[in-house]
């Protein structure tokens, strides 16, 4: 296999057009290459400048997980903090997590943020919403996002090896007219749910305009996850 580091956004969509896999930090795919053979042509994007900034309201697609810090809300940090071990967190990348994996545990956290992926192609780089980003499973360069006033993300302790936990994040927004909305996500099985419903009133009313969407359908003890964090983000809004 010969591996490709390119280092500019020409050399990347030259990689592309010539057929190269993208490897994001390969905990994903180096099992099934070993069972099932290797490409000839693969490619990271670890050289690549734009796949690595970590900044304030940004976040490269080759940044690791173990990178994601105080410039980052809390919702992403606590998303990250949480996936697997720490050799895990220093080799997995944020690109490969969203669009690589099928349990995508940043993609609720990212989701509440309103983030939207810079993507490559051969042919172009562009922006778009996550929902393309990982049903046509772009090449994703970063991520940018508009910082929220509060956020947060909680995961379901489970056993190892069992069904994947339960996770709910959260976000108020302020959408700068005096107006605040509250943007939920979660990942129940390997399914992601993500709404947002008006919290000026309080938590009570952003809980039962979320009974009336697809949180509604969840079962009773994931509801009350749902409702506990949504009061906790809502009250620390208030101060905020």
């Amino acid at each position: 296999m010969l591996l490709r580091l390119p280092t500019s956004v020409s050399e990347a969509r030259e990689c592309l057009a010539e057929g190269a896999v993208p490897i994001g930090g390969a905990t994903l795919v180096w099992a099934t290459w070993q069972r099932d053979g290797f490409p000839e042509l693969a490619m990271s994007l670890r050289e690549l400048p734009e796949a690595n900034v970590v900044g304030r309201g940004t976040l490269g697609a080759a940044v690791v997980l173990h990178r994601i810090g105080a410039e980052a809300p809390e919702a992403l940090r606590g998303a990250a903090a949480g996936i697997g071990t720490g050799a895990v967190r220093r080799t997995a990348t944020v690109g490969g997590n969203i669009v690589g994996s099928t349990l995508r545990c940043l993609l609720p956290a990212a989701l509440v943020l309103d983030a939207r992926a810079t993507v490559l192609e051969s042919g172009r780089v562009y922006e778009t919403d996550l929902a393309e980003t990982v049903a046509k499973r772009h090449l994703m360069l970063g991520l940018r996002w508009r910082d929220p006033v509060v956020s947060g993300y909680h995961k379901v302790p489970a056993d190892a090896g069992g069904p994947p936990p339960f996770v709910v994040a959260t976000a108020v927004h302020d959408d700068g007219d005096g107006r605040r909305l509250l943007r939920v996500a979660a990942r129940d099985g390997y399914e992601v749910l993500s709404e947002g419903v008006p919290c000026a009133a309080g938590s009570d009313e952003a809980s039962h305009a979320l009974e009336r969407t697809e949180f509604g359908a969840l079962p009773a003890e994931a509801r009350a996850v749902v409702h506990r964090q949504v009061a906790d983000v809502v009250a620390r809004s208030a101060g905020a």
